[in-house]
């Protein structure tokens, strides 16, 4: 049975950081690409940042978030969020299960999913 458990969430200042951790427990048999996504109350889900789960070279990352977060994998799924604004508030999730030939963001297709962990940023 594949479980992610985020942690790492909690609440900053303007201009402050964190990091996120996913991990993931389980044999994954199918997909090939991670990704990291967030839903702000009132808002569709979005995605952030992916990367291949093979450790191969290349990122995606959503243009909001471009230069700010980095998405990462070693034994856990990471996002270091940088420099946050308020509206990078909301509730992120990790997913993982999707297999497609390029890394993209939109959150349909992943097959596993964490239950998420609140960030909250204040100005």
């Amino acid at each position: 049975q594949v479980q992610l458990v985020e942690s790492g969430g909690g609440s900053v200042q303007a201009g402050g950081s964190l990091r996120l951790s996913c991990k993931i427990s389980g044999y994954i048999d199918n997909g090939n690409q991670m990704g990291w996504f967030r839903q702000a109350p009132g808002k569709e889900r979005e995605g952030v940042a992916a990367i291949w789960t093979d450790g191969g070279d290349g990122t995606l990352y959503d243009a909001s978030v471009e230069g700010r977060f980095t998405i990462s994998q070693d034994n856990m799924l990471s996002l270091q969020m940088d420099s946050l604004k308020p509206s990078d508030t909301a509730m992120y999730y990790c997913a993982a299960g999707l297999a497609d030939w390029r890394l993209r963001l939109p959150p349909s297709g992943y097959a596993y999913w964490g239950q998420g962990t609140q960030v909250t940023v204040s100005s």
